[in-house]
This record gives structure tokens, C-alpha cells and sequence, in this order.
């Protein structure tokens, strides 16, 4: 993580934004996480232990100061530069933008195994038959939101696992806010490992999407 943030740190540096800040959200980790979001100068946020991504990227979300909040995985699979992508994006209106590995897929420089894109295939087509979004990669971890917009969404967001990423979406779209998805830049990180029980439960969170939607529990 630490050469993570140098890498955010000189970007922002050179990037002429008139206020940034870098939050660090920490779920429970063993390692030195807080440590090295201190010496790079970010603002630390601590789960109350292990919460899982969901909550994660909530509390970092609910927690951003500034008119415009940008949550990307710590390894920067997407290089922070293509923040300059999403910002386009969002000069259209739009109250969002997320970033895509489906719509061009030879920005991808490192590819997951077969397997796991076979399996992420599978799971879009499963998703958008079951709630209806538009989306081709709603599990991009790189999603740009206007901060009012993410406030509203956030708020309103349930699921603590990896299917938030579905959840705040579809909870975008029900309250009238628009979303831009834009191919972007990635490389996988082959530290990077979902467990199996994760994986599945990740087939089983559109389903709840729906429902909760169904029953108003995003209104």
C-alpha cells in the first residue's frame, strides 16, 4: 500500500485539483495499514473489525469532504491517472461515472485467469437479468461519485460483501441520478484473491438487490 499512495500522492500533486484528501479505510487489518496512511498523510478510517468491502467503501464514502469522491482498491488495478476518464465522464452531467473492463477490453495489460473472467462474464449477464442495470462491469473497483449523489446512495446501501457495488448502483438509478460507465485501464493484481464463499455469495446479492428493491427498502 504504501507505494499505492505515493503514486495517488504525485498525482494529486500534479493534477491541479483545489482541495484533496486521501482516506484510508482500514477493516481490521493485522499489518502495518494504519501506520503507512499515517507517514503518507492520509486520513485514517477504522472499521470496527472485520467488516468486509462493502462496508468499507460506505464508510469511506459517507466520510469524503469534498464535492466529489473517488474509491479505488488499494493495489490501483486501475492506475489512478485514468481518474482523468471518469472526470470526463461526468463533465456530460452525469452524477457518476465507473470504470470498465468490458467495453474495451485491450486496455487490460494483466488478465485474470480464464476461470475468474469466464466467471465474471457470467455473473454480469445473471445480474442484469435480475435487476436491470444497464452496466457491462458494475465489480470495477474504480467508481467516481458527486458527493450530494453519494450521500443519498450510501445512505441508503445494505450490503456489507462484494455485492455493494450492485447495490449502489441500482439504488443510483431508482432515485434518478445518472451513472457513465467508461472503459478504463487495469491490470490484475495477483495478490488479489476473493474466497470461494465470497465468490458465491456475490450470485446470491442481485437477488437481494432486487428484493430489497422490491419490498422499498431504498426509498
Amino acid at each position: 500500500m504504501p507505494a499505492s499512495l505515493q503514486k495517488i500522492g504525485e498525482y494529486l500533486a500534479g493534477s491541479g485539483w483545489e482541495f484533496t484528501e486521501i482516506l484510508v479505510v482500514d477493516d481490521g487489518s493485522c499489518d502495518r495499514t494504519g501506520e503507512a496512511a499515517r507517514a503518507a498523510g492520509a486520513r485514517l478510517l477504522e472499521n470496527p473489525g472485520n467488516r468486509g468491502k462493502g462496508y468499507s467503501v460506505r464508510h469511506g464514502i459517507l466520510e469524503a469532504r469534498g464535492d466529489w469522491a473517488l474509491f479505488t482498491d488499494a493495489d490501483l488495478s486501475a492506475p489512478i491517472e485514468e481518474l482523468d476518464r471518469l472526470w470526463d465522464a461526468v463533465q456530460t452531467g452525469a452524477q457518476g461515472a465507473i470504470g470498465s473492463r468490458a467495453l474495451d477490453r485491450s486496455l487490460i495489460g494483466v488478465h485474470q485467469s480464464i476461470f475468474r473472467e469466464s466467471t465474471g462474464r457470467l455473473f454480469n449477464c445473471i445480474m442484469r437479468l435480475i435487476t436491470g442495470l444497464p452496466f457491462h462491469d458494475t465489480q470495477c473497483g474504480f467508481k467516481l461519485f458527486e458527493r450530494a449523489a453519494a450521500r443519498e446512495i450510501f445512505t441508503r446501501q445494505r450490503l456489507d460483501g462484494f455485492g455493494f457495488d450492485v447495490e449502489a448502483l441500482f439504488i443510483a438509478l431508482r432515485l434518478g441520478y445518472r451513472i457513465v460507465e467508461t472503459p478504463v485501464r487495469w491490470d490484475n493484481s495477483p495478490g488479489t484473491k476473493v474466497g470461494m464463499w465470497s465468490g458465491l455469495m456475490a450470485f446470491v446479492d442481485p437477488v437481494r438487490v432486487r428484493w430489497n428493491g422490491l419490498r422499498g427498502l431504498y426509498r
